[in-house]
């Protein structure tokens, strides 16, 4: 029956491949990740469409979702990356269709833009300039409560980028740990497990699934859309990743202590001809919501306050 339901279960098995499980993960495992990851799009839209009628307008706007999320530093500066070079692809695109083949080039990089005129000698004028990787402002930003900006400097980092090159380095120091002993067809379906999204050629799949025009009235443009798609997936690898370590601390307690709780006899040791032990058994619901459990943990901050009130108090879905 969960299977029937089950609408991403390919996208989650790619996702959680990439994000470090490599067994194959059950049905159950696949629908309850599908399951926690829709609550918290629903959720999403639930306040996103409460902090909108707070402006006095119906439909929601990009900026409603980031600030959702604005407590986590690293993940608003992945996304504000992710945006960015979304509006230079799109810059691009609509460059090369106005210009044809006097189009500019452009790397692949993050820190430069490589950008020339294909055939032409000169330096590209205005074109390079709307072209060019553009900072993406938020509300809440302090330097946006001054009409006066100041110039950006390329060689200066804020805080929330150097937490998010942390963890960005993190991520991809482990997927090089994974990737190097790999053979050319084993990389090549790495590479397409990490295309995998809820969102992409996906959109009236994922807006039924998500529960448009139930939960929201307002209908999502196509920002909306990638940053939920870009979200989704980010609670996907977060919710594997902590999986991973909930049950990589079970395995040891059970190599130590032994499976069974109630005998006193220790584990024997793994002996010089003994055969190999059994290959990791891959991830399974107890640790999806154990790890979904951690996530959701606050902390006792503001509890106080709560503690004498007989009133059931609606605790929100923490964001991850």
């Amino acid at each position: 029956m969960a299977d029937k339901q089950s609408k991403y279960r390919q996208e989650i098995q790619q996702m959680m491949f990439v994000s470090g499980e490599t067994s194959e993960p059950s049905v159950e495992t696949t629908s309850i990740i599908e399951e926690i990851v829709r609550q918290q799009v629903i959720e999403m839209l639930y306040q996103c469409t409460a902090v909108a009628a707070r402006r006095g307008v119906r439909s929601i706007s990009t900026d409603d979702l980031i600030f959702l999320i604005r407590h986590d530093k690293a993940k608003v500066s992945r996304l504000r990356t992710f945006l960015s070079w979304k509006d230079v692809r799109k810059n691009v695109k609509d460059s090369d269709d106005k210009g044809g083949g006097d189009a500019a080039d452009f790397g692949a990089g993050d820190d430069t833009l490589a950008v020339g005129v294909v055939g032409g000698g000169g330096p590209v004028g205005d074109a390079a300039k709307k072209n060019k990787k553009a900072k993406v402002g938020l509300p809440w930003d302090v330097s946006s409560y001054y009409s006066e900006q100041v110039p950006e400097r390329e060689d200066e980092e804020d805080e929330e980028e150097e937490e998010m090159n942390y963890a960005t380095l993190q991520r991809l120091k482990n997927a090089d740990e994974r990737t190097k002993s790999m053979t050319r067809e084993e990389y090549v379906h790495w590479s397409d497990c990490r295309q995998a999204s809820f969102t992409f050629r996906k959109g009236k799949r994922f807006r039924e699934w998500a529960g448009f025009g139930i939960v929201t009235d307002a209908k999502p443009n196509d920002d909306i859309i990638d940053i939920l798609g870009f979200l989704t997936f980010e609670m996907v690898q977060t919710l594997t990743e902590e999986a991973l370590k909930v049950k990589e601390a079970e395995d040891s307690y059970k190599n130590k202590f032994g499976s069974d709780q109630n005998s006193k006899k220790r584990k024997r040791e793994q002996g010089l001809f003994d055969g190999p032990e059994e290959g990791r058994t891959p991830i399974e619901p107890k640790n999806i919501q154990e790890a979904f459990r951690r996530l959701q943990h606050k902390g006792y901050k503001g509890k106080a306050m709560t503690n004498f009130s007989k009133r059931l108090q609606r605790i929100p879905l923490c964001f991850f």
